[in-house]
């Protein structure tokens, strides 16, 4: 699956061009609480990210092999998303839960950059054909 690798890799990029600019964030501005639940939530949405791909890279190797496969992990992502409700719940001063919220979906918000970046690159080339 050299395609989902490269994905993951072109994901992961971006993942952490938002976590360094919510660190900026919350090192220069006055909204702490609002980026330290940005980065909490994009943290734990970067480890889901890393779980889904790991997950469907076995699901692919064992579909090849003709293994059976338990899931993809969709409990696991609920959990961690839970874990981090918790930790807001706990710590409600230093966390602010909308920020923590927008964070958990950044992975689909990468997602769709992603896809409309390589949709236009795609027509680029085909033009240039």
């Amino acid at each position: 699956m050299p395609e989902l690798q490269e994905l993951y890799g072109r994901l992961r990029k971006y993942m952490f061009y938002f976590l360094s600019i919510y660190v900026l964030g919350w090192g220069f501005t006055d909204y702490q609480s609002i980026f330290l639940g940005l980065i909490l939530g994009t943290s734990l949405s970067f480890f889901n990210l890393w779980l889904l791909v790991s997950k469907t890279t076995r699901f692919g190797e064992a579909v090849a092999n003709s293994q059976k496969v338990r899931s993809l992990g969709m409990l696991t992502r609920m959990a961690v998303a839970v874990l981090g409700v918790m930790v807001v719940i706990w710590y409600p001063h230093m966390f602010h839960w909308i920020s923590f919220v927008l964070g958990l979906m950044t992975y689909y918000i990468v997602i769709m950059i992603d896809f409309f970046l390589q949709t236009i690159r795609t027509r680029k080339q085909r033009e240039e054909r």
